[in-house]
Parts: structure tokens; sequence; C-alpha cells
């Protein structure tokens, strides 16, 4: 199918062209007629499927084809609520490709900036606002923004949302919508606080749930290293030597460590930034800018700093941290291996580690390849690996998956360089919660 299949206005494809956009994804080519129809809609994919330009597209049309009718008066009339800054921003720059050749007026207002420009531009008129909770709540409470005109609301990454416990905010703005608009929400996966969400916010919702076999995308390739966590930072530049390695995405669990870690990373000489929770917006956008620009080599962040970063022709994606939530696991990789193109997710597991491994192969359905030939290799854990794989067959079928315990941060020194200097002494961090809500 084509994009000229869908019944698509001619302002939106001639944007689409001018992106040399042909062929709509399978989500996209679901979502957007249920949508243009005036039905609510559930959306369940994974990330980088283009579910954005799934809701994006048909909002524009369906506002641009009611404005005739309802004249020119500017007021929000799509309300599209986002879990982070860095998504947020990304959608509204989506709305705004896609009606570039439309007269409807996109702003995006988030926090951890000043609200004075955000405001500014309110007061000259908006169509769609693209918003974070909590922002978009203080600019209700000060009279800057008015909701209950709102013909289309969209909730992005729910699960994301209940996981960073923005439920009672995201409860608050829906309370303050009319009761007559259309719904639309998606997620990556579906616990059952989003599915209670969905309950209490859709009626009667066309349901699209892409069938994949494998919840990684297959043109994604993936590696694990068992390696002591002491040697981590050391394995991490033996294979940043690497010149195939242009551009890599690096998950670590805390912001200390990400701070480390790139710290560590700029002493040998590499292009590196780290973006996590307690960086400024000005700080964390200019790095996301840099590392699209290929300005810098290595971005280094934490799973809640990183929700919403598009990069493309991203090549690797190294979780020097396994995460403690197997889902977590799939929305790192999916950074890369986008629109087609391959990938490399490549994972350090270290003793403590072996556990969230285990969890996230039965996820997969399929083991991940192990890497033997390394510097810093646990040779007894590779063999014992290699073992389990041949007796047990059935390892890899899907089972219940949770989160588990995070190790202990930082328990020991972060490893030595090549020349077998310290790079830095422990924190003596305790472990961390189950999920961790503030990175």
């Amino acid at each position: 199918m084509l994009f000229k299949d869908l019944n698509l206005i001619a302002p939106i494809q001639k944007a689409l062209k001018t992106e040399e956009y042909n062929n709509p994804t399978p989500i996209q080519e679901k979502a957007i007629p249920s949508i243009l129809s005036g039905r609510d809609l559930l959306g369940c994919a994974q990330t980088g499927t283009g579910k954005t330009a799934a809701f994006a597209i048909p909002i524009l049309q369906t506002l641009a084809r009611e404005r005739s009718v309802k004249g020119s008066t500017r007021q929000i009339r799509a309300l599209i609520l986002a879990p982070t800054r860095e998504l947020a921003i990304q959608i509204g720059d989506s709305f705004r490709t896609y009606g570039r050749h439309m007269k409807l007026r996109t702003i995006v207002v988030y926090g951890g900036v000043s609200q004075v420009r955000q405001t500014d531009a309110l007061r000259a008129g908006v169509d769609i606002l693209v918003a974070t909770p909590g922002r978009l709540l203080d600019l209700i409470d000060q009279g800057y923004i008015n909701i209950r005109n709102v013909e289309m609301f969209v909730l992005d990454e729910a699960d994301r949302m209940l996981d960073m416990g923005m439920v009672n905010d995201v409860k608050k703005v829906i309370s303050q919508l009319p009761e007559k608009r259309q719904n639309l929400l998606f997620s990556a996966t579906m616990p059952q606080e989003v599915s209670q969400l969905v309950s209490s916010i859709l009626v009667e919702p066309v349901r699209i749930e892409m069938e994949v076999k494998s919840p990684t995308a297959k043109n994604i390739k993936q590696e694990v290293y068992f390696v002591d966590e002491k040697d981590k930072s050391a394995l991490l530049l033996h294979l940043l030597k690497n010149k195939a390695i242009v551009s890599a995405l690096v998950f670590t669990r805390t912001k200390r460590r990400a701070d480390r870690v790139s710290r560590a990373l700029e002493k040998e000489g590499i292009k590196v930034q780290a973006i996590h929770g307690d960086k400024s917006q000005q700080a964390r956008q200019f790095a996301l800018n840099s590392f699209k620009k290929r300005e810098l080599r290595v971005l280094v962040a934490t799973d809640i700093a990183a929700r919403g970063i598009d990069v493309e022709e991203l090549s690797h994606v190294i979780n020097f941290d396994l995460p403690n939530i197997p889902e977590t696991y799939i929305h790192r990789i999916g950074r890369t291996g986008r629109a087609g193109m391959g990938g490399i997710a490549i994972s350090f597991c270290d003793n403590q580690e072996r556990a969230y491994l285990k969890d996230i192969e039965k996820l997969i359905t399929k083991p991940i390849e192990i890497i033997k030939n390394h510097p810093y290799p646990l040779m007894n854990i590779v063999l014992e690996q290699n073992r389990n794989i041949a007796k047990e067959p059935h390892r890899a079928k899907t089972g219940k998956t949770g989160s588990r315990p995070a190790p202990k941060a930082d328990s020991r020194r972060d490893g030595k360089k090549a020349d077998g200097k310290r790079w830095g002494k422990s924190t003596g961090k305790p472990a961390e919660p189950k999920r961790t809500k503030t990175q």
C-alpha cells in the first residue's frame, strides 16, 4: 500500500513526498483510516513502528477538514500528552513536518525551562497542543490554557507514564476535557494498569496490536558480553576503538553512573555527553542535537531521559547496565534498526545481572548471541550459559516476566583503563527500587 491510497488531502501528501515517505508502516496503514472515521483507538506497538505519524497525519487532516466549517477562531482542538520533554518535542516536530503546507498551528509545552516563551506562544493561538502533564496542569491553573474545546485527545506511551508515576496528573487532565471527544491511546506494552486506563478513557475503541513473533526488530543484531562489573568501563572503551561504531547510545541504570561513564570516555578523547533527569532541558536538548548532527559519537543516557530519542542511522545501542524490567530492553534497542535499517545492540552482563538476561531472553523468545572473544571474559559464565542452552532447548519460550530488584550500582570500582589506572571510586550507592522513576 502507498500513502496515496489512504485518501489523504493534498497538503499532507505533498509533505510526505518531500520527506520521501511512500509506504505507510503497518500501524499507520491500520490506524489512519480508523482515526479518520472518528473512532476511538487503542494502539499497542513496539517502539520504532511509526506510531507518531499514525496519529499525527489523521489529526492534521481531521482538523483541516473541519476548519472551513467552524471558522477561523483558533483554539486548542487537539491535545497530545507525552511522558517526557524529549518525546513531546519530537511529536511537535512531526506535526510541523506533516503539516508544513497547512495553516494549523502546533505548540509544545514542557517543564524544566522558563514558561515565558511558551505562554507568549499560547497567547497567539494554537490548534494542536503537545504537552507533558505537569507543565500542562501548571498552565491550566494559571489560566493560560483552556482544554474544554478539545476534539481529539492522544495519550502517548501510556505505559511509560504509569512507570513514571504520572497517573494522577493524567487523570486530572482528563477530568478537564469535554465528554464528547475522540480518544487515541498508544502504549508499547499493556500491563494491567494500562488496561484499566483504557477502560476509563476509550469508548468502543478500534484495537490495533501489531502481531510480532519476536518483540525486537529482526534487523537488529543482538549480542551479549559476559564481563565483571569492574571491567565494564574498560570493555566499553575497548569496543569503541572499533571505528565501525559510528554512533552509540549507551544506557546506564543511574544518573551518577551516566556521568561517570561520560567523564571516563571523555578523558580518553571520545566525543561524548550524558543526559538524565538532573540535566537542564537546555543541556539535554543541546546534547541530543549534537548527537544527531554527529558532533558527538557517544550519548550516555538513563532510560527516562532517552525516551523519545529518534536518531536516524543510529548504528549501535549499548546496554552498559542491563535493565531489571525486560520490556525496557526492547525500548532501548529499538532506538537502532529503524525504518528497515540495520543496527547492533550490545549488552554487558555481570554476575548480578544474569537473572535479568534470562528474563529478557524469555520475553524475546530466543537466546542472545554470546561474544566470547574479548579481553575481559567471565569464562565460567560463558561455559555455563552454553551448557544451559544445550540442555534446555525450551528455555526461550515466553513466560511471565516482571521487574527484578536492581543490583547495587557502582558497588565496586568502575574498572581499569587499558593502562591499568582506575577510573573512579565506589559511590557506595544502595540498591535501587524495582522501578526507578526519577532518572
